[in-house]
């Protein structure tokens, strides 16, 4: 069937790799029968291509582009084994000029998103290799040639919607929402209020439109503080917001001072209010140069600022560039340690980690609301408001849970997917581009390290989220904003990927989860406790891949479990029958007596 052919497809992608083509494996049937059906139409093929290897060295193969993707078919391996890759994971191609290869002078670069490169040599007389790399560039850079992105063509049908996944009325219902303290307003319907916020938010309910507009014009980009999490207990919230225009001259807001005061007092738990800025402290002074700023505690008596003091989204991109060098094409196995260590990646995951602990002991433990921002709220501060709801809320560690985070304080509160990631922008050099929502999930990944029993979902579930944020196959991350992907009507024009996750929850299920309901999880935020994620960026390396079908080890424990839960629902049935029988024997024959039946799971 389709849908499962694409289920094959994208394990291939994920598992497979690189690993399983030099190991000889062929890919089935399934990898790519649903993609000759949808994209091949517009294929071009080169059948003298060189793919030079880094681990195998140069391979003769065949050259396939399509308007999704591009893929390698060796033809001198029996047998064969498939290089694919999906065009929107491409950041760069390049033309270049190749030594020691014979007659294939000519060569061509890829460099991708997802951590690897390619590099294929042709020969210079190939009469196609031209059109080859210009239909390579146009596929791969659609918005950039005035083209849809891919996901606008594509029709596949799954049995369940992922659109529907999130619902924010639902979810701020399930949070026990609206109550006497907030309410649900209507005041960004037309994104009027803050064109990247989503149209329904919660505010406190005493506040007027009018004063929420004056607020609104002393925040950066119109980010008002909004609700995004409150305890069931002790009504103590997560809000979210960006930075206040004070300004060098120390501007002053009455309306917006007196917004957080009316946020601290709808919680009766607490007579303070905790400001967790995510910047340092000496990035937010440069701020107030600018115009920008902080919150003086002059201005906001009850409240308490606190600087988390982490890096912006330029520190956090050459972080990443300098991962890639020591994990790919080669490593460096005497200097592992301290070239991981030079990148300063982990230290960046565990200061995000360190910072959502603090955000989520303020909640439970002090019973003390909390406003979070950063400059303009929309990267560091949704890192750290869905990292600190994961640890309060075991709802969100479900899957269908950590659909509606994401949906919720990553999407409608409008992180710049379009503009962190690059979907099919040639521009590779954009300053704008930072791999915020990937830390997110490595986040999310040491968090199921430390508790491997807390979430419902695997972690082929945050590598598929991860690779399908660039393959563009899905429209769920496309665009800047709600306002935007409402205009470009990105729900009824493309398909979600929890349409596919949800009709394959098999596949992302954790054999060993355990529902703790309202259990918190503090994770261990020191480099003890933290590794690098080896099955992400280094899965293209043959030599670090795992010795043992770790994802069908899995499958089959889940499968395993499932069988068990049966039969203890038969056993529980059976014994509520014998004690119903019991009951009814005792009441006909008083002299009669029996043990009742207790079970436990």
């Amino acid at each position: 069937s389709p849908t499962g052919s694409h289920v094959e497809w994208c394990k291939q992608l994920i598992a497979a790799t690189i690993s399983s083509q030099i190991s000889g494996s062929v890919p089935s049937e399934g990898v790519s029968r649903d993609y000759r059906v949808s994209d091949s139409r517009n294929a071009l093929i080169s059948k003298d291509v060189m793919y030079i290897c880094p681990f195998m060295g140069a391979v003769s193969g065949t050259l396939t582009v399509t308007d999704f993707r591009m893929y390698i078919k060796s033809v001198e391996r029996d047998p064969p084994f498939v290089v694919d890759v999906p065009l929107g994971v491409i950041s760069r191609v390049e033309k270049i000029g190749v030594q020691s290869h014979g007659d294939n002078s000519c060569g061509i670069e890829i460099v991708c998103k997802d951590m690897r490169n390619l590099r294929l040599a042709y020969k210079q007389e190939e009469q196609n290799r031209l059109e080859i790399f210009e239909n390579l560039v146009t596929c791969a850079f659609p918005v950039s040639n005035g083209l849809p992105l891919f996901a606008f063509s594509y029709k596949e049908k799954f049995a369940l919607n992922g659109w529907k996944v999130y619902d924010p009325m639902a979810e701020y219902k399930r949070q026990g929402l609206p109550n006497e303290s907030w309410k649900i307003s209507k005041i960004n319907t037309t994104y009027e209020l803050c064109d990247t916020y989503p149209a329904v938010l919660v505010v406190p309910t005493s506040v007027k439109d009018d004063d929420l507009s004056k607020v609104a014009a002393f925040r950066a980009k119109g980010r008002v503080p909004v609700l995004s999490w409150i305890h069931p207990e002790s009504q103590a919230t997560i809000t979210r917001c960006s930075q206040p225009s004070v300004g060098p001259n120390d501007k002053r807001c009455k309306e917006d001072e007196k917004y957080l005061q009316t946020i601290m007092d709808a919680n009766a738990q607490s007579h303070k209010l905790i400001i967790f800025d995510a910047r340092q402290n000496s990035v937010a002074d440069t701020n107030k140069a600018k115009g920008g700023g902080y919150e003086s505690e002059s201005a906001y008596p009850n409240a308490e600022l606190v600087f988390l003091e982490i890096h912006n989204i330029h520190v956090m991109r050459e972080s990443l560039r300098k991962l890639k060098e020591i994990v790919y094409p080669t490593i460096d196995e005497t200097r592992w340690l301290s070239n991981v260590d030079s990148t300063h990646w982990l230290e960046y995951i565990r200061m995000l980690l360190a910072g959502a602990v603090r955000i989520a002991d303020k909640i439970e433990s002090g019973k003390t609301s909390v406003v979070v921002h950063c400059s303009d709220g929309w990267d560091r501060t949704a890192q750290l408001t869905a990292l600190a709801m994961l640890m309060l809320d075991s709802y969100y560690r479900t899957i269908k849970g950590f659909e509606v985070l994401i949906e919720k304080e990553w999407i409608s509160f409008g992180h710049r997917f379009a503009m962190r990631v690059g979907h099919g922008d040639d521009d590779h050099a954009d300053a704008d581009r930072s791999p915020i929502f990937l830390q997110f999930i490595d986040c999310v990944w040491q968090m199921t390290k430390q508790f491997p029993a807390a979430f419902e979902f695997n972690e082929l579930f945050l590598i598929t989220i991860l690779d399908h944020l660039y393959s563009c196959l899905f429209g769920t991350f496309l665009g800047n904003c709600e306002k935007e992907r409402l205009k470009e009507e990105v729900s009824t024009k493309t398909v979600s990927l929890w349409s596919y996750i949800n009709s394959q929850l098999d596949e992302f299920t954790n054999p060993f989860y355990v529902n703790y309901e309202n259990h918190v999880l503090y994770p261990v935020a020191s480099l003890n406790h933290l590794e690098l994620w080896v099955n992400y960026y280094v899965r293209w390396n043959p030599r670090m891949r795992p010795q043992v079908p770790i994802h069908q080890n899995l499958k089959e424990l889940l499968a395993i479990r499932t069988e068990l839960q049966k039969k203890v629902e038969d056993l529980q049935r059976e014994a509520a029958t014998r004690s119903i029988s019991s009951s009814s024997d005792r009441g006909s024959s008083p002299s009669h007596s029996a043990t009742p039946v207790h079970t436990s799971v």
